[in-house]
């Protein structure tokens, strides 16, 4: 018999503060935190690499408005196509952080809608929406395209962690029912002990960050032979690390849609085999171009 006394039991307050009428999530914040610290990352790694702040300087508005656009698409088109597809609602939710109803507030009362948020962004749209969001902003920038993807990736780990803490405080992503003794009940969901998958994926992008960063500087030391920022390798590292170890922690997850139950790997894992492909292709493309 399971002995409940040994499990975490998360039921966290959704809210983290109020500024007067405000109010601040947890989820909302721990984006906030991710970018803010991936922002002053690679502020650092431009002025490392002497890089002009006015190149800099649109790069968050790209990234920012990249990652949420392909997030949130990546979320309603791979994930529940049916409730946003369907109807004419559904696509003005899918671009508009309100959903359609009541829940007793002026703004449904009066105009028959309410301010919900993006409730629902996925991680896979997330990095393809950043990707095109880069590539716009070196075709106006004219900066290479590899040294911008590897000064990102080396800052990736922060942003991803942090979205994972925000997912672990909204009880959302929940793992597999387990015994395993530093099992959650996330008292939101169910009085059963789970796998905390966010809280696993965090660690792993945590950890990501700290490899990232020692190979970046001992790369920059005199007669230095490490992977060099511009060859596409740091980029392929980080599309490697995330997604292959996102592959595995999905067998710890409960599916998010019904429909995946019947595919033999879950959608998150379907997702993330080009991006593993990907990955390595940059990796081997960049050792190949250090041995020439």
């Amino acid at each position: 018999m399971m002995n409940l006394l040994s499990y975490i039991v998360w039921q966290p307050d959704l809210e983290a503060f109020h500024l007067g009428p405000i109010t601040v999530r947890w989820y909302g914040l721990m984006w906030i935190i991710g970018l803010a610290l991936a922002y002053l990352v690679v502020k650092h790694l431009y002025k490392d690499q002497k890089i002009k702040d006015e190149l800099f300087d649109p790069l968050f508005i790209y990234c920012f408005f990249g990652i949420l656009i392909g997030a949130r698409l990546g979320h309603c088109l791979f994930y529940q196509p049916q409730d946003f597809l369907t109807s004419w609602q559904g696509i003005v939710e899918m671009i508009l952080p309100i959903h359609f109803g009541h829940n007793g507030s002026w703004l449904s009362e009066t105009f028959g809608f309410y301010i919900t948020g993006y409730a629902g962004l996925a991680s896979h749209g997330g990095t393809l929406g950043l990707m095109i969001a880069l590539w716009l902003y070196v075709r106006k920038t004219k900066l290479s395209i590899w040294t911008v993807l590897d000064n990102i990736a080396i800052a990736t780990g922060t942003t991803a962690c942090f979205i994972r803490l925000g997912n672990l405080m909204n009880s959302e992503i929940i793992g597999k029912i387990t015994d395993v003794p530093w099992a959650f009940i996330f008292e939101r969901v169910d009085a059963a002990p789970r796998h905390p998958g966010q809280l696993y994926e965090a660690i792993a992008y945590a950890i990501l960050f700290v490899i990232m960063w020692i190979i970046y500087k001992n790369s920059q030391k005199p007669q230095a032979k490490g992977p060099q920022v511009g060859t596409g390798w740091y980029f392929g590292f980080c599309l490697t690390y995330i997604f292959t170890f996102r592959f595995f922690i999905e067998y710890t997850k409960e599916i998010q849609e019904a429909f995946e139950a019947s595919l033999p790997i879950d959608m998150g894992q379907i997702l993330s085999i080009p991006f593993i492909i990907l990955g390595v292709y940059c990796m081997v493309k960049a050792k190949k171009k250090a041995g020439a």
